[in-house]
């Protein structure tokens, strides 16, 4: 069989290949999953296997195998026949990235067109959730009535986050974290030391591709660690304080998105720690910072900070207002 090059996910990658064989290739797709955890390096190897021109498909090799790549190094595949969509910036006063009607509509335009040289038109749409409310309705056109040559790749965090009726028109493959031991050998494998291998499997929480652009991207370790040294801070500031920090932070949303990771990250570890957990830390850098902190919080508080957290990143992924959402976070977290 043919290696896709994905590490994990086996059994994505079995269902994928079975619909490949028996000719049940569906009309659209949607992969989710946390930012990192492979939807995007799935979804190329799937466009590879729907357009590889060898038997056992993909090959790698082929010309079609070879131009729409792994998307490493650049910004997406440069065969003909496969479009990859972002989220591009917009806004004035805060910083946030949607994907718009003209994205989609100018890829309606080239969907209609027979396919170049492949078998299959192939669109990735990537964090579908940052879609504007046109941007959605004028795509679910498509899902609704798509030309026979069309295969859709929608990726998301959740499929909740996108309206009901376009989920239910895609196969919806919910992609879950890795084994920190497969992350961890995959970071081996591409020659990261080892004592750094660990400690990034352990910060990636089973997301692989998170890891990986750690390892390239020191400003990502930089930005996590400062917003660690904020939340300590802004659990000893006062209300003002947590204002100011809320209203500083909004300005950016991708700066807001990766701060709610850190966070959540920290407290789970903090409610490992409140309740004598026997499972490994996330943050193995700040163990005896944690252990320091656990022993003046309850269970119950680390318990509420995760939930306030995880309900701030479902409210951020439905384009909540990010200054109060940001401001009745900070308000939520306990003072110590």
């Amino acid at each position: 069989m043919a290696d896709w090059g994905v590490i994990g996910h086996t059994w994505a990658v079995e269902l994928l290949k079975r619909s490949l064989a028996g000719g049940r290739v569906r009309h659209a797709y949607l992969f989710t999953g946390p930012a990192g955890v492979g939807k995007r390096t799935l979804a190329l190897a799937f466009a590879r296997a729907l357009n590889c021109t060898d038997v056992d498909r993909p090959c790698g090799h082929c010309r079609a195998c070879t131009l729409i790549g792994n998307g490493d190094g650049d910004k997406g595949p440069h065969h003909p026949d496969v479009r990859l969509v972002e989220p591009v910036e917009s806004g004035e006063r805060i910083q946030r990235f949607e994907i718009r009607i003209d994205q989609v509509r100018d890829l309606q335009h080239d969907l209609a067109l027979t396919p170049v040289e492949g078998r299959y038109r192939v669109a990735i749409l990537r964090r579908f959730e940052a879609a504007n409310p046109n941007a959605a309705n004028a795509l679910l056109k498509t899902l609704e009535e798509p030309p026979a040559h069309v295969v859709l790749v929608l990726t998301a965090v959740q499929a909740d986050v996108l309206l009901p009726t376009i989920v239910s028109r895609c196969q919806v493959l919910n992609l879950r974290p890795l084994p920190l031991v497969a992350v961890r050998a995959a970071l081996l494998a591409r020659g990261v030391p080892a004592d750094r291998a660990d400690y990034l499997a352990h910060l990636s929480g089973g997301r692989l591709g998170w890891a990986l652009q750690a390892v390239h991207d020191g400003e990502l370790l930089a930005r996590r660690s400062q917003y660690l040294d904020d939340l300590r801070r802004l659990l000893g500031a006062s209300r003002t304080a947590r204002f100011d920090y809320a209203e500083g932070l909004a300005r950016d949303m991708g700066a807001l998105r990766e701060a709610l990771e850190a966070w959540l990250s920290w407290w789970r570890d903090l409610l490992l720690v409140t309740t004598d957990t026997p499972a490994p830390l996330s943050n193995t850098d700040r163990a005896e910072e944690l252990h320091a902190l656990a022993a003046r919080l309850t269970p119950a508080q680390a318990r509420r900070a995760v939930a306030a957290l995880r309900d701030a990143a479902w409210h951020l992924d439905r384009n909540a207002n990010p200054r109060l959402l940001a401001e009745v976070l900070l308000l939520d977290l306990p003072r110590c």
